[in-house]
């Protein structure tokens, strides 16, 4: 059996996220290791006791051999900073003796096994999904702008989600894209950087046996919905274009992400049940006493 580690990338303000992403992804696979990859401190205010949180292990930022980890954060603003640090995360977990290490967002929420992942990196070593799988109707020029023009700009693939195998070009990835966050991981658009993301347009270029999924069950979103119809079935099974739906990227909760989906999803209104029960689960897991716009290494 394969060891697999998990992890994800958050500070303190995305927790009732990230303990929703591990309670959905710990019901498929609770045989999986699951890491918080914390760019933060505890503030005084809040009680955090890792022994009682949906996580097996945190991996505090700072202890991930991150070089001149002080100086190095304190030129970053708070998103720059949580995607920088999921590329030296990645070598570190590749080293920690797992067969396979993937990375999700904390905005996701997983409906189904991921297993499948597992059996595409018996054939590959790296996995990527792109924001859209589909072409826009030519003449929606909304949608091409919304989103093939936007792939453009921020990347083609969602680093929402990567999977690699530990070893070989799996490995040589992790170190690469480590290198490269940790030089050069800002949000600077007219430079042809978007955080972690546009990098990531070169993989399938530098490395090997990398497979981009064109499963319609991954990685659903707001930029991807136009092209995808959510249903529910009678016994509960959620499916995508008759796929079974594995995750949904559940971004910009608030207007921006509702502005989106209502956009795209139209009539689809199993896309708005699913947003119910996501913002019911967020309020299940929110932070208490945490104070507003915290961040121990600057301002939000």
């Amino acid at each position: 059996m394969k060891r697999v580690a998990v992890y994800t990338s958050f500070t303190f303000s995305y927790l009732a996220k990230a303990r929703v992403l591990a309670e959905t992804l710990k019901r498929h696979h609770p045989d999986w290791d699951f890491h918080a990859l914390m760019t933060d401190k505890t503030p005084d205010e809040v009680d955090f006791d890792v022994e009682h949180e949906p996580f097996d292990y945190v991996l505090w930022s700072k202890d991930i051999n991150i070089e001149n980890f002080d100086e190095w954060i304190s030129t970053h603003n708070i998103i720059e900073a949580c995607t920088a640090v999921k590329g030296p995360a990645l070598q570190y977990l590749c080293e920690q003796d797992y067969d396979v290490v993937m990375y999700l967002d904390p905005d996701v929420a997983v409906f189904d096994s991921l297993s499948p992942l597992l059996d595409y990196l018996d054939e590959s070593d790296i996995l990527l999904t792109p924001h859209q799988l589909t072409p826009e109707d030519k003449n929606d020029r909304t949608a091409i702008w919304d989103n093939e023009l936007c792939s453009l700009t921020h990347g083609v693939y969602n680093l929402g989600f990567v999977a690699v195998n530990a070893k070989g070009e799996g490995y040589r990835f992790a170190k690469w894209w480590g290198d490269r966050l940790y030089q050069y991981c800002r949000e600077d658009i007219p430079n042809g950087m978007f955080t972690d993301q546009r990098w990531c347009d070169l993989v399938p270029a530098f490395f090997d046996n990398v497979k981009v999924l064109r499963d319609p069950g991954y990685n659903v979103a707001s930029w991807n919905i136009s092209q995808r119809t959510i249903t529910i079935e009678k016994d509960g099974d959620i499916l995508v274009n008759g796929f079974p739906l594995r995750f949904f990227h559940f971004t910009k909760l608030g207007p921006v992400g509702r502005k989106m989906t209502e956009r795209y999803a139209g009539g689809n209104t199993e896309v708005f049940e699913l947003w119910r029960w996501y913002r019911e689960r967020i309020e299940a897991n929110k932070v208490n006493n945490l104070p507003d716009r915290y961040w121990a290494y600057g301002v939000i």
